[in-house]
């Protein structure tokens, strides 16, 4: 298919796309979620449509949307009618919650028009915010999006007799644009959380998901934004005290310049990351090491240009930001950074470079980049290139460099998703003498859809590529995924909403074809219910050549062999909707040459917006042979995690997180108070406190703590 003609299908598709004209925004406007302006009574209204459980019609309690705007934002006016109002489940009021298990409305917006990115906002109404970043990676995984991106903007909802409403406003300099557009794509969707209920403005169906922007509708009639010089400054202030450090107060800087209406370039200075969340703990009864995600602003700006390959992190990554300013998770000083990213046509670019302190005993002072390139091709799908310098270590003559191609349609069969993606990655050869294979690549074929959720992908990893900047956790593999999910339409039953019929199949065996791994799932009960709740049970058939014994608790080693086993898996989720609600997962049965049994819970309690409590614990009890022949040992492995969040506002919020495990017996407060004084404005005071728990009951000994508060304003021009 040539390219005249993609654009001229593509021409087609858009014709077909729902429109809604933005009004003007003018005169005073007050953001108090009621749309009681005279302008909001002018402005188009969009209809939502209702697409589950019911199939396309418009639902009882019915939601209208409206969009004013102005050479310097967008205001969006929702109004959400709701015949039980006392019903409304909403119990999240903090920022950046998770809101996928109670009332909200999103909004997705393409500002591009390229059909494969774009930004989300969220809210519910308690006036709780979200906003997150579509990539291409989100769209294959089935719409889950980079929620720990953050922009400035405002909403505000409002409780009425007939249901509740939202205004939400979102200055154009928070957003990247293609300039000279008039049209943006555009679609929202509402939940209401209690009748299981999800309705949508553009292309209503379970086959699509929100952040699928080719099926988005079109916001038209937007005028030409006044960007001023865009510039954006935030300073920011540290002052930090603890045991480890001294006292002192220490400024760091952020800015951004927009380079035109499409492109960013960000600098940051001395940066602290005295606001970004700890990790939860996990167990590890593997022997490979775990993911953690990316929580600090300077790398996630940006991160959906930089994703790389077809649903393969975070088996294969070339580029894993946490590779920046973190050695085996300690702090390394990052002094300066700079990154540039944007869209120019249907090319898609960033550049990121990074310059880190030397840590005493460490690592050196070292210099890191990643250049990363895509173009889109025929609106769903593209072909890029990545590449990246620099090791953490400080060694030279690191690099690696690759390429995947991404072809996606949700025309094929008329309406269904269908996608495939090629990859491949190379490095370089430091220490290749008597080394392995230093490249990867693989090919995956992927049938998202309602009915029909299907995968299947084969990678080959070789057994010296390791890129210094990257996160490969099991290299030396070849690996087959099979995946098969069937799931019935939504159904009339007064207990039964949809059942699942899951099977999962995965082979890896090292580069000779010799086995290694072969996991199965199989879940023939796996039910979601009218009132909300979820029951899975599923067996686990593994098997696993141990070449080298590993360690999966102290003094309890896995000798090298061969072992197959079955075990089983028991879930129970207690709808989010209630009050008191739960997650627990049973995983029992044979654990290579003994047995493991792994409890695993969360409870919320949730008796306010202003309150929501979470107590989270694994329990892992089993028992192998360590030596031939010899007695099973047993061993327990714990982790108990208690947050608390209070949240005056969704501006104003206390956030404390607890938690232990007997891996390091260490037991860890971190206390965080957020306080967004004005929009862009926000100050921080974090307190961390480590205490280690000796074995055999001997007294607590005191480890470290910090105390820090970090003030910084956005300034704009």
């Amino acid at each position: 298919m040539t390219l005249s003609l993609l654009l001229v299908l593509a021409q087609a598709l858009a014709a077909d796309r729902p429109q809604l004209r933005a009004g003007p925004l003018s005169g005073d406007f007050v953001l108090d979620g009621r749309l009681s302006e005279a302008a909001w009574a002018t402005a188009d209204s969009a209809i939502l449509t209702e697409f589950e459980p019911a199939q396309e019609t418009i639902p009882r309690d019915r939601t209208v949307v409206k969009v004013l705007v102005s050479a310097e934002e967008l205001v969006f006016g929702i109004r959400c009618d709701d015949a039980e109002p006392a019903r409304i489940t909403s119990f999240a009021r903090a920022r950046d919650a998770d809101l996928e298990s109670e009332d909200h409305v999103r909004i997705v917006l393409d500002p591009f028009r390229n059909e494969q990115s774009g930004y989300v906002f969220a809210v519910n109404p308690s006036g709780a915010r979200y906003d997150a970043l579509i990539s291409e990676q989100a769209q294959r995984l089935g719409g889950r999006e980079n929620a720990d991106w953050d922009a400035i903007w405002e909403a505000a909802a409002a409780r009425t007799p007939t249901g509740w409403s939202a205004e939400i406003r979102i200055p154009v300099k928070s957003l990247l644009y293609k300039p000279g557009l008039t049209t943006w794509g555009f679609n929202v969707q509402r939940r209401v959380q209690r009748k299981l209920e999800t309705q949508r403005w553009a292309y209503p169906s379970r086959d699509f998901r929100i952040t699928q922007m080719s099926r988005a509708g079109l916001l038209v009639d937007l005028p030409r934004f006044n960007l001023d010089r865009g510039l954006t400054v935030r300073p920011a202030l540290v002052t930090t005290s603890g045991s480890a450090i001294s006292s002192n107060l220490t400024g760091s800087l952020d800015a951004t310049q927009r380079l035109g209406a499409n492109t960013l370039a960000f600098l940051t200075l001395h940066t602290d990351f005295a606001e970004t969340e700890v990790d939860q703990r996990r167990t590890n009864v593997t022997r490979f090491p775990l993911f953690f995600p990316e929580k600090r602003t300077f790398f996630l700006e940006g991160t959906d240009i930089f994703d790389f390959g077809p649903g393969i992190a975070p088996d294969v990554m070339p580029f894993w930001s946490r590779r920046i300013g973190l050695f085996d998770g300690i702090t390394v000083p990052l002094q300066v950074g700079t990154k540039e990213s944007g869209r120019i046509g249907n090319t898609n670019f960033g550049v990121l470079a990074a310059h880190t302190g030397a840590a005493l005993g460490l690592v050196p002072a070292t210099d890191m980049a990643v250049v990363r390139v895509k173009q889109n091709v025929g609106g769903e799908s593209w072909a890029g290139v990545i590449g990246t310098a620099g090791d953490p270590t400080g060694a030279p003559g690191s690099w690696t460099a690759g390429a995947d191609v991404f072809l996606s349609s949700s025309h094929v069969l008329g309406n269904k998703n269908a996608q495939l993606g090629v990859w491949g990655l190379t490095m370089d050869q430091r220490g290749a003498i008597g080394g392995g294979a230093r490249s990867a690549g693989g090919v995956s074929l992927i049938y998202p859809n309602d009915t029909w959720n299907n995968f299947l992908g084969y990678r080959w990893v070789g057994d010296g590529f390791q890129p210094a900047l990257g996160f490969v956790p099991r290299p030396g593999v070849q690996q087959w995924n099979l995946a098969l999910n069937y799931n019935t339409p939504p159904s009339r039953s007064p207990w039964l909403y949809r059942a699942t019929f899951e099977l999962i199949a995965v082979a890896i065996a090292d580069l000779r074809g010799r086995w290694q791994t072969l996991y199965g799932r199989f879940a023939p009960l796996n039910f979601s219910f009218q009132n909300g709740d979820q029951l899975a049970i599923a067996a686990h058939p593994e098997a696993e050549r141990v070449d080298a014994p590993f360690a999966i608790a102290p003094g309890d080693t896995i000798p090298a062999g061969d072992y197959r086993f079955l075990r089983f898996r028991a879930d129970y989720v207690r709808a989010a909707k209630r009050r008191v609600s739960w997650a627990l997962t049973f995983y029992g049965g044979a654990f290579y040459n003994g047995h493991l049994s792994e409890a695993i819970g969360t409870v919320f309690l949730k008796p306010a917006p202003l309150l929501i409590v979470e107590l989270s614990g694994e329990r892992d009890q089993g028992a192998i042979v360590s030596h031939g022949g010899g007695p099973r040992v047993p061993f327990v492995l714990e982790r108990y995690g208690v947050r608390l969040r209070v949240s005056v506002s969704p501006d104003l919020e206390f956030n404390s997180f607890t938690q232990y495990d007997n891996s390091s017996r260490q037991l860890g407060s971190d206390i965080r108070i957020r306080w967004t004084f004005r929009s862009g404005g926000d100050l921080f005071l974090t307190y961390n406190h480590n205490i280690t728990v000796p074995p055999g009951g001997l007294p607590w000994t005191f480890d470290s703590n910090r105390l820090s508060a970090k003030l910084q304003y956005a300034l704009r021009y």
